[in-house]
């Protein structure tokens, strides 16, 4: 039996010192320490010594356990160090190495418009309001002078979202300037920018979802002259002072008299290209006279009060401001596209 454990205590101490992980040393724990240890089976044979031999075989055990404990502990250890300092030096940051660059994000084009455009009409007295983009057809259409038989209302041109046609997507944000009337009174001077919805085929010019800023303008004696004086000092702030504009005879059921804006292709200079379709003016907005009907719809006397009303599509806008050809850039989110604002 003394040789069986002399020899147990060298060859663990031997393999102790050999192992290079935790799992190796805690197998060789089990190996030689555990319940069916070669130790532990040492240690069943003391019932077949003597009286005499049995206090000095297992005094001898003890201590071949006790240096393997020792051995296992102090190998734990010297494992634990390697292993912080391996992670150490991996996870090392070298404060010399330059960093990576943050990229910064920047504003995209169409707000970039919209913020100028609020800035002028703010600048001119006007307030900013916005409003629902679920709308009910009373405000996007009845309120607003639009028959019942109008192309407009057509589930072909309009995303309703109940079958009585009650609720739809805003096909125009001109359904808060009834509801700033009805909320606030006269006299007003507000603008309402937002999304709306059209069910329009996409193209250089066009989408089924585009921006509008609808302005709205109600007090005593206003005339068109105030809306073309208007307009055109908006316009000009925008593109410069030698902006061409001009304004076309047109009709819309909320204002009579009613009238589009055109400005001159920023593309040909007026000569007619594939973005204003040839015609070399590109339409900016429509504009007129609010209609009597839709004063009194909101509780106003047209006796005593006039305004006149526009909508700017946000979009085109954009376009004339960044010299952009194709509307679909705006909505693609091509990096390399917006990098260049």
């Amino acid at each position: 039996m003394k040789e069986q454990l002399e020899s147990i205590r060298h060859s663990a101490l031997e393999a102790i010192a050999a192992t290079r992980t935790g799992a190796e040393l805690e197998a060789l724990r089990v190996k030689y320490l555990g319940k069916k240890g070669e130790l532990t089976a040492v240690l069943k044979q003391m019932g077949k010594l003597s009286p005499e031999e049995r206090p000095v075989m297992g005094q001898m055990a003890n201590d071949v356990r006790a240096a393997l404990e020792q051995a296992i502990e102090a190998q734990s250890a010297v494992l634990a160090e390697k292993a912080m300092a391996a992670r150490l030096e991996a996870e090392t940051v070298d404060v010399t190495v330059p960093g990576k660059p943050v990229e910064v994000g920047r504003k995209h084009p169409m707000y970039t418009v919209l913020d100028e455009i609020k800035d002028i009409f703010i600048g001119m007295g006007f307030e900013i309001l916005e409003g629902p983009e679920i709308e009910q057809s009373d405000y996007n259409f009845t309120k607003l002078n639009t028959p019942d038989d109008h192309p407009a209302r057509e589930w072909s041109d309009t995303f309703y979202l109940t079958e009585d046609s009650a609720s739809l997507l805003r096909t125009q944000t001109s359904p808060m300037q009834i509801r700033a009337m009805e909320t606030y009174g006269v006299p007003i001077r507000m603008i309402s920018p937002g999304r709306v919805y059209r069910k329009d085929e996409v193209d250089a010019t066009h989408s089924p979802m585009f921006h509008q800023i609808e302005g709205l303008v109600v007090d005593k004696g206003i005339t068109m002259a105030d809306l073309k004086g208007t307009l055109n000092a908006v316009i000009r702030r925008i593109y410069g002072e030698r902006t061409v504009t001009r304004f076309r005879p047109h009709h819309f059921p909320f204002t009579e008299p009613s009238c589009e804006m055109d400005i001159q292709c920023h593309k040909c200079g007026g000569k007619g290209c594939p973005t204003c379709k040839g015609e070399g003016w590109i339409e900016v907005l429509g504009a007129g006279m609010v209609h009597p009907k839709v004063l009194r719809n909101c509780g106003v006397d047209p006796e005593v009060y006039s305004g006149f009303a526009f909508g700017f599509g946000l979009e085109r806008l954009a376009m004339g401001q960044f010299k952009i050809s194709d509307l679909r850039l705006i909505f693609e989110n091509d990096v390399r596209f917006l990098k260049q604002f």
